[in-house]
């Protein structure tokens, strides 16, 4: 089917053209399975599907426009109620799916088992789940347009169905869906549930285990696995240690206890030859209502499948049940701690709730520990990566293996320093509470210098005074309610005072006051190029002392606008290279942006080079371009005060330039997950980079060889001597509190005139801030949190600030670094009472 690919050059060729494709001639029916309120009713009898483009970039909808006889429309106009439309964001969550329908019985069939049905029956659907749009139907009504195949041919459906896969991937990834392959699209295709096995969450494909019969399941009960183990597992940590309080959420009810005669013998697909990794350990799990780790079996059987090329599985059970069964992968958030000889791990059930759980493993040895930490590692970068770890050189293995470690000191800092950074922190501290008028005695505050432990203390010093003033959000742009777009995109001034939100092609601008708080100021609408054409801007930057911002186009990958925000419009179009792209643009840099330097610099996905908007026509410069051969993907790149550049890709490997225009002084091997934003220190010191679930922080100091005392920018490390990654992570037991997948934005250092003090990145709705004192001296699960009422869209510090400004869909804020929290289960479960945000 995806075949077809070649032919979409005209649906998706005009900007300007709201719809895509079209379906003309069909009818909308709402499809109840097992209801009592009747199997199937009609809403539109006669009806048009399309596929249309929305305000924001990368979304689109599924729309059902009823379509009128001759004279029926008139009949009509007068029902207040009347519906003539349906709109539904096109996402994965819609199971959208190619099916046919028996006209008698309105019995919906897979698409691809047709061949067993009647053919003149039945006739060609689109299926998907009623979901959105104040829906207050069953959770398993769905949808259905049935097409006229005398007005719509194959060939026409299977283009409209690969379009809907091409705007999922959009919307799923925020690229253009030039990019997705046919698997790519392939993977986006809703496929069926599996029936119900003893193991549900292996594949399929790898399952021997029989069907479970469903009479029989309630005289001879199965092994709880997945979901249905961890809740069986948790009930039973609470009733056998008396310790159980109510749950922070409700879990679904799971079976009895399984009878031994019940288990099956051995995972589905093991055998010896598949068993890459075995170990004995205890097996605990988190409960929120106590706080604590729960033990659920002791002598544990902890195994890693090899289930297929680059495909791993974690197992582990007990001599009577079969505790769960986890794919290996980015998600489960795994935490090694050597001091506890542990590791931690999330994992999250199928479905729409997706509740998240937080299991353990405690070893008996340290040997034992670090075989199995040292093997998973492996098996990990093995499924994030597609290769082989026997490929792989032996200095790179012990640079990977080495990330995978926790709380080991990295490059001591001296000791003066560490002193006057806590004495910082402590007159930070005391000048906060002083400043908002804060009740508490003196013997209060100087108890939170000293450290409170976890717990009610902690949650009795932040009042409700101090909980109003964790963010104070300004009026925001004027809507005049026709606009539906989401804040995208964060610039935050450090020259002038000034924060920038883009909405759509639109730009918020507000103003800094002197109680260090957001005051709107004015909106720039309508960005357009000088040529009068609007866009959306992507990549937004503050240029040449604060005074312009640089921006993108999406549709443009080949030039970037100017902007004079004195006059609120575009003035230059800077046209980079008919054969370069432009997919990210930063300062020369790190304060670039505070001075008068003219050049930028740019990165495609393959290269890299400086741009000079004083060269007449195109603006690349040549002596200073770098371009690779093979397939980089760079996704992020940042510069250190000197301007030395580290450029991160997609692959997850990081280079470090001294110079643009020569190759890289130090190339840094990939974990496996893609790199999504990168930052550098002033000095270049440290390098920050984000993925998915974690962020790895490296030092660039060369600790020994001829180069010891250079920094990677400027000289390469010895083969046999690569840094030591570091990496960040939110605790397992922490994200079962805030009960969803980890997904970090690009984390940033704080910035201004003294060395960087903090990290922070934002997940969801929480932002997350690190000391980075405490980083590097190897305290690497030290961090504090705030909860916001809707997910971060992007925060930054301000220039010289402890203030952290963050956006949020309709939002921009700003939080205090101080009054951030210590992760509980109030900060992470609660939103601030006053918050405005």
């Amino acid at each position: 089917m995806f075949m077809l690919k070649s032919l979409f050059g005209k649906i998706w060729g005009d900007a300007n053209n709201a719809e895509l494709m079209q379906l003309p001639s069909g009818s909308l029916y709402l499809v109840r399975p097992g209801s009592i309120k009747g199997s199937r009713e009609c809403i539109y009898k006669d009806a048009v599907a399309t596929i249309r483009r929305t305000t924001t970039e990368h979304n689109y909808q599924l729309v059902i426009t009823r379509a009128y006889e001759e004279g029926e429309e008139q009949l009509l106009e007068e029902d207040e109620e009347n519906d003539d439309e349906r709109s539904f964001l096109i996402d994965e969550a819609l199971e959208f799916r190619a099916s046919t329908t028996t006209a008698e019985q309105g019995q919906i069939s897979d698409a691809h088992s047709t061949k067993d049905a009647d053919a003149e029956s039945a006739a060609p659907t689109f299926v998907w789940r009623d979901v959105g749009n104040g829906s207050h139907g069953d959770e398993d009504d769905l949808l259905e347009f049935v097409i006229d195949s005398t007005q719509v041919n194959a060939v026409t459906r299977s283009i409209f169905e690969v379009t809907f896969l091409q705007c999922i991937f959009e919307r799923k990834y925020g690229r253009s869906h030039e990019e997705a392959t046919d698997e790519d699209l392939e993977k986006l295709k809703y496929k069926p549930p599996a029936p119900a096995r003893a193991y549900p969450d292996l594949p399929q494909e790898l399952s021997n285990a029989p069907v479970i019969d469903e009479k029989k399941e309630t005289q001879t009960p199965t092994a709880p696995t997945g979901a249905a183990a961890i809740v069986s597992a948790a009930a039973t940590a609470e009733k056998g240690n008396g310790k159980g309080k109510a749950k922070a959420r409700s879990k679904p009810q799971v079976p009895a206890e399984p009878s031994k005669d019940a288990m099956p013998p051995s995972f589905p697909g093991e055998s010896a030859e598949t068993v890459s990794l075995s170990a004995v350990a205890d097996l605990y799990l988190y409960d929120e209502a106590t706080g604590l780790f729960m033990n659920q079996q002791k002598n544990a059987q902890a195994k890693v499948i090899h289930a297929g090329q680059f495909l791993y599985w974690l197992t582990v059970s007990g001599p009577e049940r079969h505790w769960l069964s986890q794919r290996v992968g980015a998600e489960m958030n795994i935490n090694f701690a050597l001091d506890n000889l542990s590791a931690v791990w999330n994992y999250f059930t199928e479905g729409p709730s997706r509740d998240c759980y937080s299991w353990l493993l405690r070893f008996y040895k340290r040997e034992d520990y670090e075989s199995f930490q040292s093997g998973f590692s492996r098996c990990l970068w093995e499924t994030l990566n597609e290769e082989s770890w026997g490929k792989m050189k032996e200095n790179e293995k012990k640079y990977l293996l080495q990330a995978y470690e926790e709380d080991v000191e990295m490059t001591p800092v001296e000791q003066e320093e560490e002193e006057a950074a806590e004495k910082e922190r402590r007159a930070d501290r005391l000048v906060h509470a002083q400043d908002d008028d804060d009740e508490a005695d003196s013997s209060r505050v100087e108890a939170t210098l000293e450290g409170v432990p976890e717990g009610d203390e902690e949650d009795e010093y932040y009042d409700d005074e101090v909980e109003k003033q964790l963010g104070d959000a300004p009026e925001g742009m004027p809507d005049d309610g026709s606009v539906r777009d989401l804040n995208s995109q964060l610039a935050v001034g450090y020259k002038n005072d000034r924060t920038f939100v883009v909405r759509g092609n639109r730009i918020g601008v507000f103003r800094h006051t002197d109680d260090d708080k957001l005051e709107f100021a004015t909106t720039i609408n309508k960005v357009c190029t000088p040529k009068g054409k609007t866009f959306n801007p992507k990549k937004v930057m503050l240029h040449n002392e604060d005074t312009a911002m640089v921006m993108m186009d999406p549709s443009n990958q080949h030039s970037l606008f100017k902007m004079d925000l004195e006059y609120g419009k575009i003035v230059e179009e800077w046209n980079v290279h008919e054969d370069v792209g432009v997919s990210n643009v930063l300062p020369s840099s790190k304060y670039a942006q505070m001075s008068a330097e003219q050049t930028l610099i740019g990165t495609s996905h393959n290269s890299v080079y400086r741009i000079d908007p004083r060269l007449s026509g195109q603006k690349l410069v040549d002596s200073q371009f770098k371009q690779y051969t093979i397939k980089a993907e760079f996704s992020a790149a940042a510069t250190d005060k000197q301007g030395r550049l580290a450029v991160a890709s997609k692959k997850g490997d990081i280079r470090l330039f001294d110079k643009i225009g020569k190759n890289a002084k130090t190339a840094l091997p990939a974990l496996g997950d893609p790199i999504l934003g990168v930052d550098v220190t002033s000095d270049g010191r440290y390098v920050l980079a984000t993925c998915k679930t974690y962020l790895l922080l490296i030092d660039t100091l060369i600790g020994d060889g001829k180069n010891k005392g250079s920094l990677g920018f400027d000289r390469s490390f010895p083969a046999e001597s690569k840094p030591i990654p570091r990496r960040l992570q939110l605790k397992p037991h922490h994200v079962a509190y805030m009960d969803e997948e980890v997904t970090f934005t690009p984390a940033r250092f704080d910035v201004g005139e003294d060395n960087e003090t903090s990290i922070v990145t934002s997940s969801g709705p929480f932002v997350v801030n690190w000391s980075f004192e405490a980083v590097k001296k190897g305290k690497l699960g030290e961090y504090q949190i705030r909860r916001y009422a809707d997910r971060v869209v992007q925060d930054e510090y301000g220039y010289n600030s402890r203030n952290i400004i963050v956006a949020l869909p309709h939002d921009v804020t700003t939080a205090k670094r101080s009054n951030l929290k210590k992760p509980t289960r109030a900060s992470l479960s609660t939103t601030p009472r006053g918050s405005k945000s």
